[in-house]
């Protein structure tokens, strides 16, 4: 097989006019992690010169706290064989998975980058073609801002119906159930003081009223917890999932067990998004799982989650469902009942967090969302 020869000046020449008008920045490296080649998008994008960047090792272009892993990750590349990779991409699309880049002034930037080899005369190759995508990450963050106020608005709107059902409703239901014992006890006296007495039709009237209006009480309040309880507005998040967990088992008869620290504190929208996503997981093992027993765990662990729009280690909120049930295959297509997964998802995805799920036939599921602790909260002792 002939050698492949070697490119003319002209040619050269050309592509590296080629590669200036890229609209993406684009280098490449040698085997030591050396810059060789720089294009225009690349000045642009970094702010440094390619008289500046070539032979600069790459670490220059990346933010100090990332430099420790990034040679680990080029020889973990280079001995897979494989000649293409894209990484990065912004939090909730692709990969999930923020690369950041470093300026020359020093400030940091979110971007896009794929990578390639080859093979040379002189050693491998390494190309990096990047993209900023702070407009495209600032885009998300802020349609996810904007979906996080509407759904807080959601939950006023049923905390105000849940308190109008608690507190209108069903005291107007319970000031009727006096009125009927009133009536019921009146034509008990009256009939004691007749020889005749009430008839059994009326008496059996008034007990079948009295029995609707028990049930009624019973199912207005059970309406008003489902939108919104109320102990978790005046109590607090780890009240109100002791009271959702009792609940679930006194409805479905499913024992659950709780592992919660107890010095949890939470503030909106982070509080609701845990109720939420814990009464939906619950919601799905009464629907689908058949379970027996159900084991839910909710911790602060440090450091063990990104901040938002930084990479940086933050403690995380994590929660956790076990159930010992039928299970399902969670490799097999999604079916439309799986919308409720689908809304786990997307609660943790509003607050930069994910949701795991995994199952398999016969040996139930387990259900862990991650959410990044608050920003501006206080970190756990020793966290970040």
């Amino acid at each position: 097989m002939p050698a492949p020869s070697v490119p003319t000046a002209d040619a050269a020449s050309r592509l590296a006019a080629l590669l200036d008008a890229a609209m993406d920045a684009i280098l490449s490296i040698d085997e030591s992690g050396h810059i060789v080649l720089y294009n225009r998008a690349a000045e642009q994008t970094f702010g440094w010169s390619a008289g500046e960047m070539i032979g600069q090792p790459l670490e220059r272009l990346i933010p100090d706290r990332f430099r420790g892993g990034h040679a680990g990750h080029v020889r973990k590349f280079s001995a897979t064989g494989v000649t293409s990779r894209r990484k990065g991409g912004v939090a909730g699309a692709g990969e999930g998975v923020v690369l950041w880049g470093l300026r020359a002034d020093g400030s940091e930037f979110p971007m896009d980058a794929s990578i390639s080899q080859i093979d040379t005369p002189t050693g491998k190759l390494f190309s990096v073609i990047i993209r900023d995508v702070t407009d495209r990450m600032k885009a998300r963050q802020d349609l996810a801002r904007f979906a996080t106020e509407a759904a807080a608005i959601r939950e006023q709107e049923k905390s105000r119906v849940a308190r109008e059902l608690h507190d209108e409703l069903a005291q107007s239901l319970t000031a009727l159930k006096m009125d009927a014992i009133w009536v019921r006890q009146y034509l008990a006296s009256a009939g004691s003081a007749s020889s005749n007495g009430p008839s059994p039709a009326l008496a059996a009237k008034i007990e079948g009223m009295l029995a609707l209006i028990d049930d009624s009480v019973a199912a207005t309040r059970r309406i008003a917890a489902d939108l919104r309880p109320l102990v978790l507005d005046d109590l607090g998040l780890v009240p109100a999932i002791e009271w959702l967990v009792q609940s679930f088992t006194q409805r479905h008869g499913v024992a659950c067990h709780l592992d919660i620290d107890e010095s949890l504190e939470l503030g909106e929208p982070s509080a609701t998004a845990v109720f939420r996503i814990l009464q939906e997981s619950l919601t799905n093992v009464a629907k689908h799982a058949d379970a027996s027993q159900v084991w839910v765990r909710v911790a602060r662990e440090a450091g063990t989650c990104g901040a938002p729009g930084s990479g940086l280690p933050v403690d995380c909120i994590v929660l956790q469902v076990r159930d010992d049930g039928i299970g399902f295959d969670d490799g097999a297509a999604r079916k439309p009942q799986s919308l409720g997964l689908i809304g786990l998802r997307e609660r943790a995805q509003l607050l930069e967090g994910q949701v795991h799920i995994a199952s398999a036939p016969g040996q139930g599921t387990r259900v862990e969302a991650r959410l990044p602790w608050p920003l501006g909260a206080p970190a756990a002792e020793g966290g970040a």
